[in-house]
């Protein structure tokens, strides 16, 4: 039963059940995660682990609280970026991955970032002098529905 004054803040720290389906494009009606059918998850809101977007679906929801949104690309992973889809020399590939790595379009491939950082491409496609790799989140450009049951709030 919901709790009357207990709600979801920009700050809160979340027990819930999640679940994420593709709402539109490839794949539409998948499930992208689901937490129902096990453990409940924990989230802390405003630390990046989920897009602003979602969190901000979950804010002044009551604890106890069952519901659905969808949210456009916009409010999920964002749009699909075409700037995000680059080449990278077979060089780099090699300095990243090692020069013996094998990979298969489809495979996520990890890069060290200028500042130390890392980040991750999904490979397209691979010929002789270098590789093509989205580096677009995986879900940017599609619909998502979330289905949320908070179990608690702190």
């Amino acid at each position: 039963m919901p709790s009357a004054n207990v709600f979801v803040r920009p700050d809160s720290y979340l027990t819930l059940h999640y679940r994420i389906v593709l709402a539109s494009g490839p794949g539409e009606g998948s499930v992208f995660a689901d937490t129902f059918t096990g453990r409940p998850a924990t989230l802390q809101l405003g630390t990046g682990l989920w897009a602003p977007g979602m969190e901000a679906a979950l804010l002044d929801q009551p604890e106890g609280s069952l519901f659905s949104v969808t949210l456009a690309p916009a409010q999920a992973y964002g749009d699909r970026n075409p700037e995000l889809i680059q080449r990278v020399s077979r060089a780099m590939l090699a300095e990243h991955a090692g020069a013996d790595a094998g990979f298969e379009p489809g495979d996520l491939v990890e890069f060290q970032a200028p500042n130390g950082g890392r980040y991750s491409g999904v490979l397209k496609s691979l010929d002789d002098d270098g590789a093509l790799f989205d580096f677009n989140h995986p879900l940017a450009g599609t619909a998502l529905r979330l289905d949320v049951q908070i179990l608690g709030v702190l």
